[in-house]
Parts: C-alpha cells; structure tokens; sequence
C-alpha cells in the first residue's frame, strides 16, 4: 500500500507530516504513520482506509485529510 508522503490538512484545519504507511505486525492492517505540526509535535497512527476516507461536514462530503505539499524528492525513500 502507498500513500504519498508529505504535509495534509485534516478537514478539522490541523496540518500533519505523513511520515509512511506500517503494516501491523499481527494483523497486517495498513496504518499511516504521521506527526502533528503544532503543540508537542506527536506521532501518531491511523488505519490508511480511515486516513483516506470522507467524512459529512455540513452536508458535503469532504476529504478527512487532504495533501497540501507532497514531500520532496531528495527525502523519499527509493523505490
């Protein structure tokens, strides 16, 4: 599973870093690895099928994050 690496913006205004995708060592469950750009700067987990779902905001479907700067080349792992 991919998910491109870089700044999002939760559909709530925070920004995070989308650091990569884990697979759960005994579930083998997708989870998106990814840090908060504010307060404490805290990692945190969030199942990639959750991560990319909609959510309802006043009536509209709309991106639960949402890639504003992917991240660059020079700090991309090689494929």
């Amino acid at each position: 599973m991919t998910l491109q690496p870089g700044i999002y913006r939760h559909y709530k205004g925070q920004q995070y870093r989308v650091i990569g995708v884990a697979q759960h060592s005994e579930t083998a469950e997708w989870l998106v690895v990814y840090q908060a750009l504010y307060g404490e700067y805290g990692l945190w987990v969030r199942p990639l099928e959750m991560f990319r779902e909609t959510v309802e905001v006043e009536g509209e479907q709309i991106a639960r994050f949402a890639l504003l700067s992917p991240e660059p080349e020079a700090f991309r792992r090689p494929d």
